[in-house]
């Protein structure tokens, strides 16, 4: 049996996504997107508060979705993977970098911004083909 890798993140972009290419040509999108978490420490009864950053990367459709209708602090659902790079510094020492991918069938990226809309004038939650997601209108009840 093999295993699952699966990453579910919610929450808001640091930055504006940038774009690269790889060598086929595609596009790739680069995020810095950061969640957070609150608790009341417990000894002191001070609210406590942590961010945590995650790099993303969204490859195909889904990044040209990022560059047009994403920008610093636009709130996103993301549901990709996990994959390690191993790589050398400038002094030869090995480094490793984590970062959730975001391709394929199994990846999404949905902008959760309702004020924001598209170039189609179309309201935000939309996903990267431009179809309503998350949330559903009564007039999408079947009966």
């Amino acid at each position: 049996m093999s295993g699952i890798n699966k990453v579910i993140i919610v929450g808001n972009l640091g930055d504006k996504p940038t774009i690269n290419y790889n060598k086929k040509g595609e596009p790739v999108a680069n995020l810095s997107v950061a969640t957070s978490e609150e608790w009341k420490d417990r000894q002191t009864g001070e609210q406590q508060s942590k961010v945590e950053w995650h790099r993303i990367s969204v490859f195909g459709n889904s990044a040209n979705f990022a560059l047009n209708f994403l920008d610093k602090g636009s709130k996103v659902y993301i549901e990709g993977k996990l994959q390690t790079t191993k790589w050398q510094d400038k002094n030869g020492q090995d480094r490793y970098t984590t970062e959730t991918i975001v391709a394929g069938y199994t990846g999404q990226l949905i902008g959760l911004d309702k004020k924001q809309t598209n170039s189609q004038g179309q309201n935000f939650p939309y996903d990267m083909a431009g179809k309503k997601s998350i949330e559903k209108d009564e007039d999408d009840i079947g009966f």
